[in-house]
């Protein structure tokens, strides 16, 4: 039998081992950035305001880096193939990684940190297209819960070893473990479905700005990033906004590293949790508004904790939930690459993705206009973008249709 041609209905299979992996390396490496940020910069002679600013810009660049790489990395899997793309953004990153090991000026820094992301961003929506191409329609969930537990246990990893190792030597080791990953043949890996699908010369293949039309199509691809939108309000602004919180609310002994770590440990769990669950309701949409809604409790109770409570433990116990609630990722990614025929499949994952990494870049500027304009205190900013976030969000899940088990030989017309 042509591999091409094989379907898979146990988790633990090549495809899903390859996804998995990159998508370890790719969660590895975003979280490796934000632990040795600063460190990095201070050894390239950065410090106080310049240095904040350094971080932010780099910061940006490497999101602007992300969303580009989205959207053609996106445009080139529907057209050249989900496993041409894996190949091509692993080699990417893990030599942009390299090249971070060595930089000695901002200016490269930057550079090498655009050319990072626009790799980066390749990982996750082909590796989850070609696991749900791969796998039979029952268990495909199984395959895309195994790709988000290992991309968790990245994040996990890069905390740690972020806090252990000197900066280049964390950057040489993210590079070596992406070019590990090519010696599997992805090549073999390529999906019938792509391939059938690539032989029809009526349809077009990869077309970004068919996205847009028509209304439904447009439709199904805002209410999916609106729904992933949350889980980086929590970690880009929330998390990573604590120690300023504590500053501002009552100095609350906290720790930036152990709560980001056990946010990541729950993100974690609620990934291996959320794809189980949906696999035994045979539901997506109820499971992820589940889950979002512990993530907003959470997010309610952070917020009274800092506040009025002011205690550390709460914190850290809260770090954990909201990461658990957030842990809906990996329904969240299957529902999103189930709902595109497979002339746009990896188009539309990766751009999701890759807009709603991207969205930390419109909700930051978006609190400093509040802040400044309003004259409002940290936390009352933070309230309102999340109350625009969350309600958009359940809105966004609550009018979606459910795909368990859609089958995916479809092509967007």
């Amino acid at each position: 039998m042509d591999i091409s041609s094989k379907q898979y209905s146990s988790p633990f299979n090549v495809a899903v081992f390859a996804a998995g992996l990159g998508f370890f390396v790719d969660a590895f490496d975003l979280l490796l950035f934000n632990v040795i940020r600063i460190p990095s910069l201070m050894s390239l002679g950065f410090s106080g305001e310049a240095l904040t600013h350094a971080g932010e810009s780099l910061l940006a660049i490497q999101m602007a880096g992300m969303i580009v790489g989205g959207i053609v990395s996106g445009i080139l899997a529907d057209r050249k193939g989900r496993s041409t793309v894996l190949f091509a953004s692993i080699l990417l990153y893990s030599i942009a990684n390299l090249a971070n090991a060595a930089v000695s000026d901002f200016t490269t820094y930057a550079i090498v940190r655009f050319l990072a992301g626009v790799g980066l961003a390749g990982e996750l929506g082909a590796g989850i297209a070609l696991v749900g191409e791969k796998m039979t329609a029952s268990n495909r969930g199984l395959g895309t819960i195994m790709v988000a537990t290992l991309g968790g246990l990245g994040s996990i990893a890069a905390g740690l070893i972020g806090d252990i190792l000197p900066w280049r030597t964390a950057y040489i080791i993210a590079g070596l473990a992406g070019l590990m990953l090519l010696f599997i043949r992805m090549k073999s890996l390529e999906t019938s479905l792509f391939k059938e699908s690539i032989q029809r010369k009526d349809i077009q293949h990869g077309n970004f700005f068919m996205l847009f039309r028509p209304k439904e199509r447009l439709n199904r691809f805002i209410k999916s990033v609106l729904i992933g939108v949350p889980i980086w309000y929590c970690v880009g602004m929330l998390i990573s906004f604590m120690p300023d919180l504590a500053l501002q609310t009552g100095n609350i002994p906290v720790k930036l590293g152990t709560c980001f770590i056990l946010f990541q440990v729950g993100i974690t769990t609620g990934d291996l949790s959320s794809g189980l669950f949906s696999q035994w309701f045979k539901n997506r949409l109820k499971v992820m508004a589940f889950y979002m809604f512990i993530a907003l409790v959470a997010c309610v109770f952070w917020f009274l904790n800092f506040m009025y409570w002011n205690m550390a433990i709460s914190t850290v116990l809260l770090s954990f939930l909201m990461g658990l609630g957030c842990g809906y990722l990996s329904v969240f990614v299957t529902a999103t690459s189930e709902q595109f025929g497979t002339n746009l499949r990896v188009t539309a994952t990766s751009s999701v993705t890759n807009f709603m990494r991207g969205s930390v870049s419109i909700l930051i500027p978006l609190h400093i206009l509040l802040r400044n304009y309003f004259s409002l205190t940290l936390s009352i900013s933070l309230i309102i973008i999340g109350l625009l976030v969350w309600s958009l969000a359940f809105y966004a899940v609550l009018s979606s249709k459910e795909t368990f088990g859609k089958d995916l030989n479809f092509v967007e017309e």
